[in-house]
């Protein structure tokens, strides 16, 4: 372990401390496994209520009964084929969605002609509710697979565009003035002074908007889908297939979970340098 050496007033020999990352390194196991004991926690009480009766199965399945059915779908291929679609879905918006709201967003930050012209429509876009949106996308785009897309890449835009421009607003002018002085030209100002400054932010408004494109998808795909986990889920509703339905929850429920790991994980390697509150 690296240690580091406090010195003494008097001046008596120092003695090593360790490291704030041995320290933290030490501690993060324990505390990985404290967050998992309520979710467990959850589950064995669930598991314990269905057994008991005290849950009838029809309104909520068992949780080891959850786990067969989607051990049978996976085994059969089928929760596969629907799970590769709304993974599909769910790309493709986000991707339309994020390109341009940090297009947008960059131009309403950087350029006071942007902000004029770009930011006033997107504020006013803001209050509505794109998931109330449906009807008329229906009208504009059909109930294919371009809805679905859609309202993905709307529910992209807004947590990135407002990030991204919040992000660059919020840099310290005098840190671009002293990028000036120091000679740096406009793109190099834009690489190691602007970009670095708007990261945090980004990284939050791309956090929040997975949860957006998750949820957005959960509804589009219960619009006159033929695959996907929400046809999946719909299909089962109508057979009274409680199982499937949690099995379906339980694989959004993931599916936001894992993306929004890996983009932490994304996050903590590209802002190394920054050093943020730890929990006590």
């Amino acid at each position: 372990m690296t240690s580091t050496l406090v010195g003494t007033v008097d001046g008596s020999p120092a003695s090593p401390t360790p490291a704030r990352s041995d320290v933290r390194r030490s501690v993060r196991p324990g505390r990985r496994w404290r967050r998992a004991l309520t979710p467990v926690g959850l589950l064995l009480v669930w598991q314990a209520a269905a057994q008991t009766g005290l849950l009838p199965p029809e309104k909520l399945s068992a949780p080891s009964e959850v786990a067969r059915t989607g051990w049978r779908l996976a085994r059969d291929g089928t929760l596969g084929i629907h799970l590769l679609d709304s993974l599909t879905r769910a790309g493709i918006g986000l991707a339309i969605g994020g390109v341009l709201a940090l297009l947008l967003g960059a131009t309403a930050g950087l350029l006071r002609l942007g902000d004029d012209l770009v930011d006033p429509p997107v504020q006013m876009a803001r209050m509505l509710p794109h998931l109330g949106l449906v009807p008329l996308l229906i009208i504009w785009v059909g109930i294919g697979e371009s809805l679905k897309i859609t309202l993905v890449a709307l529910g992209a835009f807004f947590p990135i565009y407002f990030n991204t421009y919040a992000g660059i607003r919020d840099i310290d002018e005098r840190l671009v003035e002293a990028a000036r002085a120091c000679g740096l030209g406009q793109l190099a100002r834009l690489r190691h002074v602007v970009l670095p400054g708007a990261l945090p932010s980004l990284f939050l408004g791309l956090r929040l908007a997975l949860g957006a494109a998750w949820l957005s998808l959960v509804v589009g795909e219960q619009v006159n889908a033929q695959t996907g986990i929400g046809f999946l889920m719909m299909e089962a509703r109508e057979f009274s297939q409680t199982d499937v339905v949690l099995l379906g929850l339980l694989v959004y429920a993931l599916l936001g979970l894992l993306s929004d790991l890996a983009l932490r994980t994304a996050e903590r390697r590209t802002l190394t340098w920054r050093r943020g509150l730890q929990a006590s």
